[in-house]
């Protein structure tokens, strides 16, 4: 089903004719859609710059940026980095970066290392508890992707341990659940300035996820800023206009530009569709001006 804000976008595109779309997940990490699969579907979906933010990788850029070729659409190199700030884990956004960049793959390859250790700490604690083969089994759905609790998620739900994906996340891998297993991710300054060192632009992810009083956020902003932040997700996918009203306001606050995307992951969730979000408020700053 097409949601009316959608149909909306498609009215206002023939007009303006831009839609950016700045985080989206492909199978090369927890998505579902192959990464050329995932360009199709965007230019489908009126979308018209497309940023690919894969989990801790960049495996999925070549194919994605190929088929954008082919489908007319403007393919923006992206990651999505974790990382822990207070105690917390935080996810940051790189944009327009050099998937390339010396510094950014060596903190890839830490933190698929750090991805597999937990895996594997996930699987032990899966079959102590009676569900055997978890880890073999989220290995093989996650083939040549990044390792993921969305994996072994699938993996629960094929066996018949759980009806779907979120009864596996209540149920085992959510948090303070049995595979809840914490990381030890890098800091959000080490990240920020990796994202920075491959050229890229630091954009916070989802705030309004962490669940933060307005005095967390405006701590956790200030500290992103300072240590070289240049945005924030004003909107990630549909929300309230309440909270895109909040989240503009504190971009203003602190001198951030505006990013928005969907954090689409799998197909036919309207929450989270490919360009199926509104438009960025007119008083904020897009974050592609710092590209364009």
């Amino acid at each position: 089903m097409v949601s009316q804000g959608y149909n909306d976008r498609l009215t206002r595109s023939a007009e303006v004719a831009l839609i950016y779309d700045l985080h989206t997940h492909s199978n090369a990490s927890d998505g579902i859609l192959s990464p050329e699969a995932l360009v199709s579907r965007a230019k489908q979906r009126g979308v018209t710059h497309l940023a690919l933010t894969d989990h801790d990788t960049v495996q999925g850029l070549q194919s994605a940026r190929q088929q954008a070729a082919l489908e007319d659409l403007v393919l923006i190199d992206g990651i999505e980095l974790s990382c822990v700030w207070a105690g917390r884990g935080i996810h940051v956004v790189g944009l327009n970066i050099d998937p390339e960049s010396a510094e950014l793959q060596s903190a890839i390859a830490a933190q698929k290392e750090a991805r597999e250790m937990r895996a594997i700490e996930i699987g032990r604690r899966l079959e102590k508890a009676g569900i055997r083969g978890a880890l073999e089994g989220a290995q093989k759905l996650a083939g040549e992707a990044v390792l993921g609790r969305p994996h072994f998620a699938r993996f629960l739900v094929a066996e018949g341990h759980v009806n779907n994906i979120a009864g596996a996340f209540k149920q085992y891998l959510g948090a303070g659940k049995l595979g809840d297993v914490k990381h030890r991710w890098p800091d959000i300054a080490e990240v920020t300035a990796i994202i920075v060192q491959a050229g890229g632009v630091p954009v916070l992810a989802h705030p309004a996820k962490y669940e933060l009083t307005r005095t967390k956020l405006r701590e956790l902003l200030a500290e992103f800023k300072a240590c070289g932040g240049l945005a924030v997700e004003v909107i990630s996918g549909q929300q309230p206009p309440n909270e895109t009203e909040t989240m503009a306001g504190m971009a203003n606050l602190f001198g951030l530009h505006a990013s928005c995307g969907s954090d689409f992951h799998v197909p036919d969730q309207p929450w989270q569709e490919l360009g199926g979000f509104s438009d960025l408020p007119s008083g904020c700053t897009p974050v592609w001006q710092l590209w364009h």
